[in-house]
Protein backbone atom coordinates (compact mmCIF):
# COMPACT_ATOMS: atom_id res chain seq x y z
CA UNK A 1 0.00 0.00 0.00
CA UNK A 2 1.27 3.51 -0.54
CA UNK A 3 1.20 6.31 1.61
CA UNK A 4 2.56 9.94 1.70
CA UNK A 5 5.44 9.10 4.45
CA UNK A 6 7.02 13.04 5.53
CA UNK A 7 10.43 11.37 6.77
CA UNK A 8 11.48 9.14 4.03
CA UNK A 9 10.14 12.16 1.69
CA UNK A 10 12.57 14.52 3.17
CA UNK A 11 15.21 12.09 2.96
CA UNK A 12 14.99 11.96 -0.78
CA UNK A 13 14.67 15.22 -0.71
CA UNK A 14 17.93 16.34 0.90
CA UNK A 15 19.80 13.55 -1.72
CA UNK A 16 17.98 15.24 -4.50
CA UNK A 17 18.74 18.65 -3.67
CA UNK A 18 22.59 17.48 -3.53
CA UNK A 19 22.51 16.37 -7.35
CA UNK A 20 20.21 19.55 -8.48
CA UNK A 21 21.79 21.93 -10.77
CA UNK A 22 19.45 25.04 -10.46
CA UNK A 23 21.04 27.46 -8.37
CA UNK A 24 19.31 30.04 -5.63
CA UNK A 25 19.40 32.82 -8.13
CA UNK A 26 17.72 31.15 -10.93
CA UNK A 27 14.64 30.16 -8.95
CA UNK A 28 13.53 33.78 -9.03
CA UNK A 29 12.50 32.49 -12.78
CA UNK A 30 11.78 29.08 -12.18
CA UNK A 31 7.87 27.51 -12.31
CA UNK A 32 5.99 24.97 -10.31
CA UNK A 33 5.67 21.90 -12.43
CA UNK A 34 4.07 18.61 -11.10
CA UNK A 35 4.92 15.97 -12.23
CA UNK A 36 3.09 12.13 -12.37
CA UNK A 37 5.58 9.18 -13.20
CA UNK A 38 4.41 6.00 -15.32
CA UNK A 39 5.89 3.91 -12.64
CA UNK A 40 6.73 3.54 -8.63
CA UNK A 41 9.05 6.58 -7.47
CA UNK A 42 12.69 5.23 -7.27
CA UNK A 43 15.46 7.28 -5.57
CA UNK A 44 17.44 6.97 -9.22
CA UNK A 45 14.23 9.05 -10.94
CA UNK A 46 14.06 11.57 -7.66
CA UNK A 47 17.95 12.10 -9.17
CA UNK A 48 17.67 11.97 -12.25
CA UNK A 49 14.45 14.98 -11.80
CA UNK A 50 16.89 17.10 -9.79
CA UNK A 51 19.37 17.19 -12.23
CA UNK A 52 16.70 19.65 -14.17
CA UNK A 53 15.49 21.22 -11.49
CA UNK A 54 14.18 21.41 -7.63
CA UNK A 55 11.81 18.50 -6.73
CA UNK A 56 9.91 20.27 -3.84
CA UNK A 57 7.64 17.88 -2.53
CA UNK A 58 7.17 13.48 -3.26
CA UNK A 59 3.42 12.22 -2.81
CA UNK A 60 4.41 8.38 -3.10
CA UNK A 61 0.45 7.26 -3.24
CA UNK A 62 0.14 9.23 -6.48
CA UNK A 63 3.45 8.49 -7.60
CA UNK A 64 3.71 12.04 -7.84
CA UNK A 65 6.47 14.95 -7.74
CA UNK A 66 5.87 18.97 -7.45
CA UNK A 67 9.13 20.43 -8.76
CA UNK A 68 10.43 24.01 -9.24
CA UNK A 69 12.19 24.70 -13.11
CA UNK A 70 13.27 27.29 -15.51
CA UNK A 71 9.90 27.29 -18.34
CA UNK A 72 12.46 26.30 -20.48
CA UNK A 73 12.91 22.75 -19.10
CA UNK A 74 9.71 21.56 -18.87
CA UNK A 75 10.35 19.81 -22.22
CA UNK A 76 13.10 17.78 -20.60
CA UNK A 77 11.45 16.84 -17.77
CA UNK A 78 8.42 15.69 -20.57
CA UNK A 79 10.80 13.82 -22.22
CA UNK A 80 12.05 11.21 -19.65
CA UNK A 81 11.01 8.12 -20.35
CA UNK A 82 9.49 7.47 -16.36
CA UNK A 83 7.29 10.34 -16.67
CA UNK A 84 3.64 10.11 -17.66
CA UNK A 85 2.97 13.39 -17.81
CA UNK A 86 4.45 17.15 -16.28
CA UNK A 87 1.79 20.71 -16.68
CA UNK A 88 2.54 24.08 -14.63
CA UNK A 89 1.13 23.93 -11.24
CA UNK A 90 -2.89 25.47 -12.01
CA UNK A 91 -4.23 28.11 -10.00
CA UNK A 92 -7.43 27.49 -8.46
CA UNK A 93 -10.02 29.99 -6.76
CA UNK A 94 -13.34 29.28 -4.87
CA UNK A 95 -14.10 32.99 -4.03
CA UNK A 96 -18.16 33.66 -4.47
CA UNK A 97 -20.03 35.73 -7.41
CA UNK A 98 -22.43 37.87 -5.50
CA UNK A 99 -22.71 38.52 -2.10
CA UNK A 100 -25.39 40.68 -0.15
CA UNK A 101 -25.42 40.68 3.30
CA UNK A 102 -28.40 38.75 5.50
CA UNK A 103 -29.93 41.25 7.79
CA UNK A 104 -33.14 39.71 9.19
CA UNK A 105 -33.14 35.86 9.78
CA UNK A 106 -36.13 36.14 12.49
CA UNK A 107 -36.92 32.39 12.89
CA UNK A 108 -37.60 28.81 10.93
CA UNK A 109 -35.50 26.01 10.25
CA UNK A 110 -36.25 25.85 5.99
CA UNK A 111 -34.78 27.78 3.63
CA UNK A 112 -35.60 28.04 -0.25
CA UNK A 113 -32.58 26.00 -1.67
CA UNK A 114 -33.41 22.70 0.44
CA UNK A 115 -37.20 22.87 -0.46
CA UNK A 116 -35.60 23.12 -3.85
CA UNK A 117 -34.32 19.85 -3.98
CA UNK A 118 -36.68 18.57 -1.68
CA UNK A 119 -34.93 18.09 1.64
CA UNK A 120 -37.12 20.27 3.38
CA UNK A 121 -40.35 21.38 2.90
CA UNK A 122 -42.00 24.86 4.66
CA UNK A 123 -42.05 25.53 8.04
CA UNK A 124 -40.50 23.33 11.09
CA UNK A 125 -40.18 19.96 11.78
CA UNK A 126 -39.62 19.24 7.76
CA UNK A 127 -37.46 17.33 6.58
CA UNK A 128 -39.10 15.53 3.23
CA UNK A 129 -36.30 12.65 3.20
CA UNK A 130 -35.60 9.37 5.99
CA UNK A 131 -31.81 10.40 5.89
CA UNK A 132 -29.21 12.71 7.46
CA UNK A 133 -25.95 11.93 6.93
CA UNK A 134 -25.07 9.74 9.94
CA UNK A 135 -21.89 8.05 9.86
CA UNK A 136 -20.93 9.44 6.82
CA UNK A 137 -17.66 11.71 6.20
CA UNK A 138 -17.93 14.88 3.99
CA UNK A 139 -14.16 16.03 3.43
CA UNK A 140 -14.21 19.83 2.58
CA UNK A 141 -11.45 20.87 0.34
CA UNK A 142 -11.42 24.65 0.47
CA UNK A 143 -10.84 27.44 3.03
CA UNK A 144 -11.03 25.39 6.13
CA UNK A 145 -12.97 27.03 9.16
CA UNK A 146 -13.22 30.84 10.89
CA UNK A 147 -11.85 30.82 13.99
CA UNK A 148 -15.91 31.11 15.14
CA UNK A 149 -17.10 27.79 13.16
CA UNK A 150 -17.94 26.71 17.00
CA UNK A 151 -20.91 29.73 17.23
CA UNK A 152 -22.22 27.89 14.11
CA UNK A 153 -21.19 24.49 14.30
CA UNK A 154 -21.78 21.74 16.45
CA UNK A 155 -18.18 20.60 17.61
CA UNK A 156 -19.48 16.91 17.50
CA UNK A 157 -20.28 17.55 13.68
CA UNK A 158 -16.67 18.85 12.68
CA UNK A 159 -14.13 16.24 12.83
CA UNK A 160 -11.11 18.19 14.66
CA UNK A 161 -8.85 14.69 14.85
CA UNK A 162 -9.02 14.47 10.81
CA UNK A 163 -8.66 18.07 10.03
CA UNK A 164 -5.90 19.79 8.49
CA UNK A 165 -4.40 22.52 6.38
CA UNK A 166 -1.71 22.06 3.80
CA UNK A 167 -0.08 25.78 2.32
CA UNK A 168 2.46 25.85 -0.50
CA UNK A 169 2.72 25.07 -4.03
CA UNK A 170 3.43 27.43 -7.32
CA UNK A 171 6.09 28.28 -8.51
CA UNK A 172 7.32 30.59 -5.96
CA UNK A 173 7.00 27.98 -3.11
CA UNK A 174 6.77 24.58 -4.78
CA UNK A 175 7.15 22.95 -1.61
CA UNK A 176 3.80 22.26 -0.20
CA UNK A 177 3.41 22.11 3.71
CA UNK A 178 1.40 21.19 6.24
CA UNK A 179 0.26 23.70 8.98
CA UNK A 180 -1.14 22.23 11.88
CA UNK A 181 -4.37 24.22 13.54
CA UNK A 182 -4.30 26.50 10.36
CA UNK A 183 -7.43 25.16 9.01
CA UNK A 184 -9.83 26.46 11.88
CA UNK A 185 -8.56 29.82 11.42
CA UNK A 186 -9.33 30.94 8.04
CA UNK A 187 -9.93 35.07 6.97
CA UNK A 188 -12.18 34.06 4.35
CA UNK A 189 -15.25 32.98 5.25
CA UNK A 190 -15.65 30.91 2.12
CA UNK A 191 -15.69 27.31 3.12
CA UNK A 192 -17.51 27.81 6.42
CA UNK A 193 -20.59 29.02 4.25
CA UNK A 194 -19.78 25.78 1.88
CA UNK A 195 -19.91 23.80 5.63
CA UNK A 196 -22.90 25.53 6.44
CA UNK A 197 -25.29 24.07 3.54
CA UNK A 198 -24.15 20.53 4.10
CA UNK A 199 -24.25 20.90 8.21
CA UNK A 200 -27.04 23.64 8.06
CA UNK A 201 -25.40 26.63 11.04
CA UNK A 202 -26.66 28.01 14.10
CA UNK A 203 -28.32 31.68 14.57
CA UNK A 204 -29.01 32.71 18.29
CA UNK A 205 -31.28 29.84 19.48
CA UNK A 206 -32.71 29.03 16.06
CA UNK A 207 -31.48 25.76 13.89
CA UNK A 208 -30.88 26.32 10.41
CA UNK A 209 -31.31 22.67 8.61
CA UNK A 210 -28.79 21.37 6.56
CA UNK A 211 -28.56 18.76 3.33
CA UNK A 212 -27.01 16.34 5.45
CA UNK A 213 -27.12 17.46 9.26
CA UNK A 214 -26.11 14.53 10.81
CA UNK A 215 -22.92 13.88 8.56
CA UNK A 216 -19.49 14.42 9.73
CA UNK A 217 -17.48 17.33 8.13
CA UNK A 218 -13.45 16.47 7.62
CA UNK A 219 -12.71 20.45 7.17
CA UNK A 220 -9.22 20.63 4.55
CA UNK A 221 -7.88 24.19 4.50
CA UNK A 222 -6.05 23.82 0.37
CA UNK A 223 -7.03 27.58 -0.22
CA UNK A 224 -5.16 30.74 1.27
CA UNK A 225 -6.89 33.43 3.05
CA UNK A 226 -7.57 35.11 0.30
CA UNK A 227 -9.68 32.00 -1.64
CA UNK A 228 -7.02 31.38 -3.84
CA UNK A 229 -4.48 28.37 -4.37
CA UNK A 230 -2.92 25.57 -6.44
CA UNK A 231 -3.73 22.34 -7.91
CA UNK A 232 -0.79 20.61 -6.34
CA UNK A 233 -1.79 21.66 -2.72
CA UNK A 234 -5.02 20.37 -3.87
CA UNK A 235 -4.35 17.09 -5.00
CA UNK A 236 -2.40 16.90 -1.53
CA UNK A 237 -5.47 17.21 0.40
CA UNK A 238 -7.37 14.88 -1.82
CA UNK A 239 -4.85 12.10 -1.32
CA UNK A 240 -4.44 12.76 2.07
CA UNK A 241 -8.49 11.95 2.63
CA UNK A 242 -7.63 8.92 -0.21
CA UNK A 243 -4.67 7.68 2.28
CA UNK A 244 -7.56 7.94 5.47
CA UNK A 245 -9.04 5.33 4.15
CA UNK A 246 -6.92 3.09 2.70
CA UNK A 247 -6.45 -0.17 4.78
CA UNK A 248 -5.80 -0.40 8.14
CA UNK A 249 -6.64 3.81 8.09
CA UNK A 250 -9.16 4.77 10.30
CA UNK A 251 -11.74 5.65 7.60
CA UNK A 252 -11.50 2.34 6.08
CA UNK A 253 -15.09 0.63 5.27
CA UNK A 254 -16.59 4.03 5.90
CA UNK A 255 -18.33 6.08 3.66
CA UNK A 256 -16.75 9.02 2.18
CA UNK A 257 -17.33 12.04 -0.31
CA UNK A 258 -15.17 15.01 -1.14
CA UNK A 259 -16.88 18.45 -1.72
CA UNK A 260 -14.24 20.54 -4.22
CA UNK A 261 -16.24 24.36 -4.44
CA UNK A 262 -13.08 25.69 -6.72
CA UNK A 263 -11.66 25.37 -9.77
CA UNK A 264 -9.55 26.53 -12.74
CA UNK A 265 -9.15 26.74 -16.26
CA UNK A 266 -6.98 23.48 -17.18
CA UNK A 267 -7.17 20.32 -15.64
CA UNK A 268 -3.40 19.45 -13.82
CA UNK A 269 -1.50 15.92 -14.24
CA UNK A 270 -0.92 15.37 -10.13
CA UNK A 271 -4.55 16.87 -9.74
CA UNK A 272 -6.05 13.91 -11.94
CA UNK A 273 -4.00 11.73 -10.01
CA UNK A 274 -4.90 12.80 -6.67
CA UNK A 275 -8.49 12.02 -8.26
CA UNK A 276 -7.71 9.13 -9.74
CA UNK A 277 -6.38 7.32 -6.58
CA UNK A 278 -9.44 8.45 -4.26
CA UNK A 279 -11.99 6.80 -6.41
CA UNK A 280 -9.85 3.87 -6.43
CA UNK A 281 -10.15 3.92 -2.53
CA UNK A 282 -13.92 4.29 -2.57
CA UNK A 283 -13.97 8.21 -2.27
CA UNK A 284 -16.89 9.75 -4.34
CA UNK A 285 -15.59 13.88 -5.34
CA UNK A 286 -18.36 16.51 -5.89
CA UNK A 287 -17.27 19.53 -7.54
CA UNK A 288 -18.55 23.23 -8.73
CA UNK A 289 -18.68 23.79 -12.36
CA UNK A 290 -16.93 26.86 -12.51
CA UNK A 291 -17.95 30.59 -12.78
CA UNK A 292 -17.05 31.80 -16.22
CA UNK A 293 -20.62 31.18 -18.04
CA UNK A 294 -19.54 31.04 -21.93
CA UNK A 295 -15.97 30.57 -21.72
CA UNK A 296 -16.60 26.91 -20.19
CA UNK A 297 -16.00 24.76 -17.18
CA UNK A 298 -13.56 24.93 -14.58
CA UNK A 299 -11.50 22.01 -13.03
CA UNK A 300 -11.35 19.58 -11.26
CA UNK A 301 -15.47 19.25 -11.70
CA UNK A 302 -15.16 19.24 -15.40
CA UNK A 303 -13.16 15.98 -15.48
CA UNK A 304 -15.48 12.96 -16.38
CA UNK A 305 -15.11 10.88 -13.02
CA UNK A 306 -15.97 14.10 -11.25
CA UNK A 307 -19.92 14.95 -10.30
CA UNK A 308 -20.12 18.25 -11.10
CA UNK A 309 -22.51 21.02 -10.14
CA UNK A 310 -24.54 23.82 -12.18
CA UNK A 311 -25.91 27.31 -10.29
CA UNK A 312 -29.55 26.76 -10.53
CA UNK A 313 -31.62 29.82 -8.92
CA UNK A 314 -35.08 30.02 -8.34
CA UNK A 315 -38.18 32.32 -9.91
CA UNK A 316 -39.18 33.28 -6.47
CA UNK A 317 -35.89 34.94 -4.88
CA UNK A 318 -36.66 38.21 -3.91
CA UNK A 319 -40.35 38.84 -3.61
CA UNK A 320 -40.10 39.54 -0.03
CA UNK A 321 -37.14 40.42 1.96
CA UNK A 322 -37.32 37.19 4.08
CA UNK A 323 -37.55 34.87 1.27
CA UNK A 324 -35.59 32.63 1.97
CA UNK A 325 -37.20 31.10 4.76
CA UNK A 326 -40.74 32.51 4.36
CA UNK A 327 -42.12 31.54 1.23
CA UNK A 328 -42.84 28.05 0.17
CA UNK A 329 -41.49 26.69 -2.79
CA UNK A 330 -44.93 24.46 -3.54
CA UNK A 331 -44.12 22.71 -6.55
CA UNK A 332 -40.47 21.93 -6.31
CA UNK A 333 -40.24 19.38 -8.89
CA UNK A 334 -42.49 21.71 -11.21
CA UNK A 335 -39.25 22.76 -14.04
CA UNK A 336 -40.64 26.17 -14.63
CA UNK A 337 -40.14 27.64 -11.31
CA UNK A 338 -36.02 27.52 -11.57
CA UNK A 339 -33.51 28.56 -14.14
CA UNK A 340 -29.36 28.50 -14.80
CA UNK A 341 -27.36 31.74 -13.66
CA UNK A 342 -25.44 33.76 -15.75
CA UNK A 343 -22.41 32.85 -14.48
CA UNK A 344 -23.03 28.99 -14.39
CA UNK A 345 -20.49 27.41 -16.58
CA UNK A 346 -21.47 25.97 -19.26
CA UNK A 347 -19.92 23.22 -20.75
CA UNK A 348 -17.32 22.69 -23.65
CA UNK A 349 -16.79 19.83 -25.98
CA UNK A 350 -14.51 17.51 -23.91
CA UNK A 351 -15.90 18.74 -20.51
CA UNK A 352 -18.52 17.08 -18.48
CA UNK A 353 -21.05 18.53 -16.94
CA UNK A 354 -23.91 16.37 -14.76
CA UNK A 355 -26.37 18.25 -12.43
CA UNK A 356 -27.14 21.35 -11.27
CA UNK A 357 -28.27 22.58 -7.91
CA UNK A 358 -29.17 26.02 -5.90
CA UNK A 359 -26.41 28.13 -6.24
CA UNK A 360 -27.85 31.85 -6.37
CA UNK A 361 -28.77 33.56 -3.31
CA UNK A 362 -27.99 31.04 -0.74
CA UNK A 363 -28.35 31.83 2.83
CA UNK A 364 -24.84 30.88 5.65
CA UNK A 365 -22.24 32.20 7.53
CA UNK A 366 -20.05 34.56 6.10
CA UNK A 367 -17.57 36.88 7.81
CA UNK A 368 -16.75 40.42 6.61
CA UNK A 369 -14.51 41.16 9.94
CA UNK A 370 -12.79 38.74 11.95
CA UNK A 371 -14.88 37.89 15.37
CA UNK A 372 -18.09 39.31 13.98
CA UNK A 373 -20.80 37.42 13.40
CA UNK A 374 -22.62 37.83 10.39
CA UNK A 375 -24.35 36.33 7.73
CA UNK A 376 -24.63 36.28 3.88
CA UNK A 377 -26.35 35.49 0.76
CA UNK A 378 -23.79 34.26 -1.69
CA UNK A 379 -23.92 33.02 -5.36
CA UNK A 380 -21.87 30.64 -7.29
CA UNK A 381 -21.46 27.06 -8.45
CA UNK A 382 -19.17 26.97 -4.98
CA UNK A 383 -22.44 26.89 -3.09
CA UNK A 384 -24.56 24.86 -5.84
CA UNK A 385 -21.60 22.30 -4.92
CA UNK A 386 -22.56 21.10 -1.45
CA UNK A 387 -26.10 20.32 -1.94
CA UNK A 388 -24.96 17.76 -4.03
CA UNK A 389 -22.04 16.39 -1.75
CA UNK A 390 -24.40 16.14 1.45
CA UNK A 391 -27.10 14.73 -0.96
CA UNK A 392 -24.01 12.18 -2.11
CA UNK A 393 -23.76 11.63 1.77
CA UNK A 394 -27.69 10.76 2.42
CA UNK A 395 -27.15 8.22 -0.46
CA UNK A 396 -23.90 6.31 1.23
CA UNK A 397 -25.67 6.54 5.15
CA UNK A 398 -28.79 4.63 2.89
CA UNK A 399 -26.04 2.30 0.46
CA UNK A 400 -22.56 2.52 2.12
CA UNK A 401 -20.88 0.66 -0.94
CA UNK A 402 -22.08 3.39 -3.36
CA UNK A 403 -19.47 3.98 -6.14
CA UNK A 404 -18.94 6.90 -7.74
CA UNK A 405 -20.22 5.94 -10.74
CA UNK A 406 -23.22 4.65 -9.38
CA UNK A 407 -23.71 7.79 -7.98
CA UNK A 408 -23.23 10.16 -10.81
CA UNK A 409 -25.87 7.72 -12.74
CA UNK A 410 -28.53 7.46 -9.97
CA UNK A 411 -28.23 11.60 -10.09
CA UNK A 412 -28.51 12.12 -13.36
CA UNK A 413 -31.42 9.45 -13.96
CA UNK A 414 -33.12 11.03 -11.31
CA UNK A 415 -32.46 14.72 -12.07
CA UNK A 416 -35.69 17.66 -12.76
CA UNK A 417 -34.67 18.29 -16.65
CA UNK A 418 -34.34 22.01 -17.20
CA UNK A 419 -35.37 22.73 -20.57
CA UNK A 420 -33.52 26.02 -22.13
CA UNK A 421 -34.65 29.00 -22.53
CA UNK A 422 -34.80 32.65 -21.14
CA UNK A 423 -36.86 34.02 -17.67
CA UNK A 424 -37.14 37.67 -16.25
CA UNK A 425 -36.62 37.13 -12.27
CA UNK A 426 -36.37 39.86 -9.76
CA UNK A 427 -33.04 40.23 -8.27
CA UNK A 428 -31.47 42.64 -5.62
CA UNK A 429 -30.58 45.15 -8.67
CA UNK A 430 -33.72 44.80 -10.13
CA UNK A 431 -36.05 42.71 -12.78
CA UNK A 432 -33.25 41.02 -15.02
CA UNK A 433 -32.93 38.28 -17.76
CA UNK A 434 -31.04 35.07 -17.69
CA UNK A 435 -31.23 33.03 -20.46
CA UNK A 436 -29.64 29.08 -20.88
CA UNK A 437 -28.89 26.52 -23.37
CA UNK A 438 -28.70 22.23 -22.88
CA UNK A 439 -24.79 23.00 -22.35
CA UNK A 440 -25.78 25.06 -18.50
CA UNK A 441 -28.02 21.86 -17.56
CA UNK A 442 -26.29 18.95 -17.09
CA UNK A 443 -29.55 16.42 -16.80
CA UNK A 444 -31.17 18.75 -14.27
CA UNK A 445 -32.05 20.18 -11.38
CA UNK A 446 -31.29 17.22 -8.73
CA UNK A 447 -33.91 15.95 -6.20
CA UNK A 448 -33.49 13.94 -3.31
CA UNK A 449 -36.69 12.56 -2.68
CA UNK A 450 -36.03 10.77 -6.40
CA UNK A 451 -32.90 9.91 -5.67
CA UNK A 452 -33.15 8.39 -2.23
CA UNK A 453 -35.69 5.90 -4.10
CA UNK A 454 -33.22 5.01 -6.62
CA UNK A 455 -30.76 4.54 -4.26
CA UNK A 456 -30.27 0.35 -3.12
Amino acid sequence: MKKTISVVMILFMVLVMTFSTVSAASTKSAIGVNVVLNTDITNQYLVELGKIGKVRDVVYAIDAVTMQVKQERLEAIRALPFVESATPDAARNGSPVDTVSVTDFSSGLSTWDLDAINVTDFGFDNRKVDYDGTGVYVAVLDTGLLDSWRQYFPEERIAEEYAICFGGGGGEMGFVSTQPEKWQHDQNSHGTHVTSTILGYQFGVNLINGVAPMATVIPVKVLNQNGSGWSSVVARGITYIADLKAEGEPLNGKPVVINMSLGGSELDAMEKAAIDYAIEMGVIIVASAGNEGEAGMGYPGAYEPVISVAAAGWLGEWLASNWWYAIDDPEPTDPLNFYITDFSSRELPGQDLDVAAPGSWVVGPYQLQSGKISYYYLGGTSMASPHVAGLVALMQEKYAALTAAEAEEILESTALYLDEGCVEVLTPNGIKTFCWGDDATGAGLVDAAAVLEATP
